[in-house]
C-alpha cells in the first residue's frame, strides 16, 4: 500500500495535502459556549495573519478518563450544539472525537472531520461507521501500534468508498507513563498516500501515573520543530486561554496567547525545509 504520492482531502474548502501545512487547533474538549466561541475567534484572527489554513477541533465528549473524576464533558447535545453554532458563525470546519458507532450520526452532523482515538484505531465497526459518512475521517495512530500497521486502519475506512482519509501521529508508549516520538513513522505513514498531521501537544504526555495524565510541555515546540523538518501536511495542537484552569488535558495545552510563536516556529521551519526539498 506504499505510494510516491499524497492525496488532498477537501475539508470545508482547506486542501489537506495540498502543498502548505494546515493548523487543527482548539481546547481539548468544550468546557462552554464563551470558552468555544472566544477561542476559535482568536485562533481563526491570528491563522488569517500567518495565511494558515485552520480546522477547530475540540471533543464534545471525552470516553478515555484516567479516572472516574475525571472530567467528560458538559452534555453531547450541548456540546455539539455548540460546536455546530461555532462552525456556522466563523465558517471554520470543526473536528470533534467519535469514541462509539452510536455516536456517529450525530457527530458527524456537527462536524466536518470525525477523528478516531488513538486508543480506539484498531476498532473496525467504528472506523466503518465513520467512513460510511463520506465525512473526512482523521485516525490518530495507537501508542501501541507500529506506523506500518495503520495501513489496516486506512483500508478500514476506505473500504466503504471513502478515501478522506488523515493519519496523526501522537508518539508511542515507552515503558510506563510515557511516551516517545519516532519521527520515521512520520514518512512511514505518508507512504500510504494519505495526509499525515503531528499532535505537538498530545506527544508529551505521560499517560496514567496518579488521578490525571501529566506532561512536558517544554518538549511541544522542539517536537513541532522536528516534525516540521520531516515534513508533514498538518499541525495538531490542544490550546486553551488558562490551560491552568482547564477541565482537562490542563499539563499539556498551550496557552492561547502563545500560539502565535508556535505557528511562527513550525512555519519557519516548513518553510526552510521546502526551500531545501523539491
Amino acid at each position: 500500500m506504499m505510494v510516491d504520492s499524497v492525496r488532498s482531502v477537501n475539508i470545508g474548502g482547506i486542501e489537506v495535502g495540498g502543498g502548505k501545512p494546515v493548523l487543527i487547533a482548539g481546547p481539548c474538549v468544550v468546557e462552554s459556549r464563551d470558552m468555544v466561541i472566544d477561542t476559535i475567534g482568536r485562533l481563526k484572527s491570528l491563522c488569517a495573519g500567518f495565511n494558515l489554513a485552520f480546522i477547530f477541533k475540540a471533543s464534545y465528549r471525552k470516553a478515555n478518563r484516567t479516572s472516574l473524576e475525571g472530567f467528560a464533558g458538559i452534555g453531547d447535545a450541548e456540546a455539539l450544539a455548540i460546536l455546530s453554532e461555532a462552525r456556522e458563525h466563523f465558517s471554520v470546519p470543526i473536528l470533534t472525537d467519535v469514541h462509539s458507532v452510536e455516536e456517529v450520526e450525530a457527530a458527524a452532523r456537527a462536524a466536518d472531520v470525525l477523528q478516531i482515538p488513538a486508543f480506539l484505531c484498531r476498532q473496525t465497526d467504528l472506523l466503518v461507521a465513520a467512513g460510511r459518512t463520506g465525512k473526512a475521517v482523521n485516525i490518530k495512530k495507537g501508542q501501541f501500534v507500529a506506523p506500518e500497521d495503520m495501513a489496516h486502519a486506512v483500508e478500514k475506512v476506505v473500504s466503504t468508498g471513502n478515501e478522506r482519509v488523515l493519519l496523526t501521529e501522537r508518539g508511542a508508549s515507552f515503558g510506563y507513563h510515557n511516551l516517545v516520538v519516532d519521527m520515521r513513522s512520520l514518512v512511514i505513514m505518508r507512504r500510504f498516500g494519505y495526509p499525515v498531521v503531528f499532535d505537538a501537544t498530545h506527544s508529551v504526555q505521560l499517560p496514567g501515573g496518579g488521578r490525571q495524565s501529566g506532561g512536558t510541555p517544554e518538549f511541544i515546540l522542539p517536537l513541532a520543530r522536528a516534525a516540521a523538518a520531516v515534513g508533514v501536511d498538518g499541525f495538531f495542537a490542544e490550546t486553551h486561554p488558562d490551560p491552568s484552569a482547564a477541565l482537562s488535558d490542563a499539563a499539556t495545552q498551550i496557552p492561547l496567547d502563545r500560539m502565535e510563536e508556535f505557528i511562527r516556529q513550525v512555519l519557519a521551519v516548513d518553510a526552510a525545509r521546502r526551500s531545501l526539498v523539491p
